[in-house]
């Protein structure tokens, strides 16, 4: 279909009123454009702007201080984040001011509290000496230039911190397309790239060392579309706009790797196709012996796509197998084939049959606990993808090339899966996972709830957030949905802020059993006052959910609010589309309904008359209180 022709069926579809399907139909116009231009993203934007009030849209604010002129590609920026589900505000500091908007506590970058600030500078502009006349330096001179820039960037982030709970983004410098120096360059122990590439290390150890602060590694993006290619110096000296056309969708979609999982928006599994999508072929007909999968052509493609996903899979992204196919047959390739390198362990969630694959999508939903609109999808087949759209709507499709050797980079490219920081419960939970399918069949053993409680020789370790625990604290205010009772999102900095102020106090829970340890899997934050503690957050992960854990953290909760004084113990729960598993929570643990506000509830918990049941099958552990 023509875009012109796609663009009139989007705006037939919005004017009737079908909301999802322009939406889909404006992403794969988006998608199939090798090169996106401005007034492409014009008119996508246009569009989804008529969207908002119909589809659940992500709201985030982005502030861009820059050394040059980034104004393009905000247009460009905002659509793809339209696409992933963002609904993006973008404001460029003014040229070239980025050090007094940093600095100035009245200025702009502080006053519009945005979600997440952007600092974008050149080298040229930064560190002139280095980029233009390295050559004339001595080494005094370079080792000045270098300390100079690190103790600048170590100033901003310093100063941008202690006035902000924003997300930081910050450039690295990138070397020049051609040494000053040529090959000789290269044969220094202090070349002009050496020194570029100190800098950037230290900004990375800057980085490390403060929340919320992320590298994105310019340098790196630049050398990936080529040195020599990625400006264009005719724009830079009129507009002073260093790219060239060609490559700003490229800084848009680099941008847009970190502000999807900044937003939240990210998948937490992945379901696969196995037939000419895992491997090559059609296993019912080829048979073992047939299907394409080794290290040669043609078989190197659905292996390197199976190293990808394995790749995901270290990084915490669950995989499920979403496959039209007699289950034998499959079954047999997954354990048997000598080119497999994802093993039927690796899979949380298995639906390999001849149903209707967004009726399994759902299924897998239910079965990982998790909701639909957190599985990425993954067909080689476009009729299968539209139908996936058409009849599970939320879920993520993943747009394949015909190519099956771009398989894999397609996968790498799609920010859904993006991830800033990994913890310890990111990387096992391919492991818990498979924990919990052992606990499913000892369920069905056990001859009653309560035995089936004992069996699982339940511990739980209640502490106050810390050092250690911030990070995954925060990761799980932003991710949980499902048993979530108020929905609110924090950053580290923000917990780390709640956690040394009087009258708040921010816990972790931990879950261990029989089969594994689960790790870090809830929160709680309350909030002390007028004889009350209130909660603010309380939110478990779903694979916890069921197995009375969130009734021990409600039930410590009571006991220490008891402790300090506290008559009440009240909270909200604010309805979500997502979290209907926590809608009854508070009522079925005796809690009395006291208000009612645009669709929120205000319970009450009378801790003078009332008292919270600790389930006798959990093992408690507490710990004293710690500053994050």
């Amino acid at each position: 279909m023509q875009c012109e022709d796609q663009r009139q069926q989007i705006d037939g579809l919005l004017a009737a009123g079908r909301w999802r399907k322009a939406a889909h139909a404006l992403e794969s116009l988006w998608n199939r454009e090798g090169t996106p231009t401005p007034s492409l993203a014009s008119f996508l934007i246009s569009r989804y702007e008529k969207l908002r009030d119909h589809l659940d849209f992500i709201r985030h604010h982005c502030v861009i201080l820059r050394s040059f002129t980034v104004e393009p590609v905000m247009p460009l920026l905002r659509a793809c984040a339209f696409t992933s589900g963002i609904d993006l505000s973008v404001k460029p500091g003014e040229f070239n001011s980025y050090v007094q908007e940093l600095l100035d506590p009245g200025s702009f970058l502080y006053t519009t509290s945005p979600d997440t600030v952007v600092l974008a500078v050149q080298t040229r502009d930064l560190a002139p000496e280095l980029w233009r006349d390295y050559s004339g330096l001595d080494a005094d001179a370079r080792q000045a230039s270098v300390k100079r820039i690190t103790q600048e960037y170590e100033s901003w982030v310093q100063t941008f911190r202690s006035r902000s709970q924003a997300n930081l983004i910050v450039h690295t410098l990138a070397a020049p397309p051609v040494a000053s120096q040529g090959v000789y360059d290269s044969q220094q122990e202090e070349g002009q790239a050496t020194a570029i590439q100190e800098i950037n290390r230290h900004l990375r150890l800057v980085a490390r060392a403060h929340r919320g602060v992320y590298v994105l590694d310019y340098d790196a993006l630049v050398a990936r579309h080529g040195r020599e290619e990625w400006g264009d110096e005719r724009k830079w000296l009129a507009v002073r706009l260093p790219i060239a056309a060609r490559n700003l969708p490229h800084l848009a979609r680099e941008w847009m790797r970190f502000l999807t999982p900044l937003s939240g928006r990210i998948a937490k599994a992945v379901a696969v196709d196995l037939d000419n999508t895992l491997w090559g072929g059609v296993i019912g007909e080829d048979g073992m012996a047939g299907i394409q999968l080794g290290t040669e052509y043609p078989g190197a493609a659905y292996q390197e796509l199976q190293r990808t996903l394995l790749d995901l899979w270290r990084r915490g992204i669950l995989l499920a197998i979403c496959s039209k196919n007699n289950p034998a047959d499959a079954l047999e390739a997954l354990g048997g084939h000598p080119g497999m390198l994802l093993k039927p362990e690796h899979f949380a969630a298995q639906r390999i049959n001849w149903n209707e694959k967004g009726q399994n999508l759902r299924e897998i939903a239910s079965e990982l606990n998790i909701g639909l609109d957190a599985i990425a999808f993954l067909d080689d087949n476009p009729v299968e993808r539209q139908q996936v759209r058409e009849q599970a709507p939320e879920a993520m499709v993943i747009e394949l090339p015909s190519d099956p050797m771009l398989f894999a980079r397609a996968v790498r490219d799609f920010a859904g899966f993006e991830r800033l920081s990994l913890s310890k419960e990111d990387r096992e939970r391919g492991r818990y996972y498979a924990a919990e399918r052992q606990r499913t069949q000892l369920e069905a053993t056990a001859t009653s709830r309560e035995d089936f409680y004992r069996s699982l020789q339940q511990e739980v370790e209640i502490a106050p957030v810390n050092s250690l625990t911030l990070a995954r604290v925060a990761q799980l205010t932003q991710k949980t949905n499902q048993f979530n009772l108020s929905t609110k999102r924090y950053t580290e900095q923000q917990i780390a802020e709640m956690s040394r102020t009087g009258g708040w106090l921010v816990y972790s829970l931990k879950v261990r059993d029989r089969y594994s340890d689960n790790g870090l899997v809830g929160v709680a934050i309350t909030w002390d006052h007028d004889g009350t503690c209130e909660i603010d957050t309380f939110l478990m992960s779903c694979r916890v959910i069921g197995r009375t854990v969130e009734t021990a953290l409600l039930a410590q909760l009571a006991c220490e609010a008891r402790a300090r004084g506290a008559k009440r113990l009240e909270g909200w729960y604010l309805p979500t589309k997502k979290n209907a598993p926590a809608r009854d929570f508070y009522a079925a643990h005796g809690f009395q309904l006291r208000e009612e506000k645009e669709g929120g509830q205000f319970w009450s918990l009378d801790l003078t008359t009332a008292e919270l049941r600790y389930p006798e099958w959990v093992r408690l552990i507490t710990h004293q209180t710690e500053t994050a």
